[in-house]
């Protein structure tokens, strides 16, 4: 299995991709990434690639594991992030019906 890209690694290949400075490659990946935070409880997307977005979980009854316990797990909000279908058909290939 081949290892994830490294923040270095992703900077490189932009900047040698787009002609531009590896130190202007890594400031635009910082702000894209810092405006994805900022975004993220209206909902960000990166077309082609996914959204992030800003969920709401409801309470509810869970189990410890280790005592079988019951347990209230509380009410909380999550970011998830929902891969495009583009994304999916470039890696997975297309669905085959």
């Amino acid at each position: 299995m081949a290892q994830q890209m490294t923040k270095s690694q992703i900077a490189d290949s932009l900047a040698k991709e787009h002609s531009i400075t590896k130190k202007s490659a890594v400031a635009l990946l910082e702000s894209v990434v810092a405006l994805a935070y900022k975004e993220a409880k209206n909902g960000f997307t990166i077309p082609g690639l996914g959204k992030l977005v800003l969920v709401n979980r409801k309470a509810r009854i869970g189990r410890n594991p280790q005592t079988g316990e019951s347990i209230k797990i509380p009410a909380k909000k999550v970011i998830k992030f929902k891969v495009a279908k583009a994304a999916k058909d470039a890696v997975l290939g297309p669905k085959k019906k």
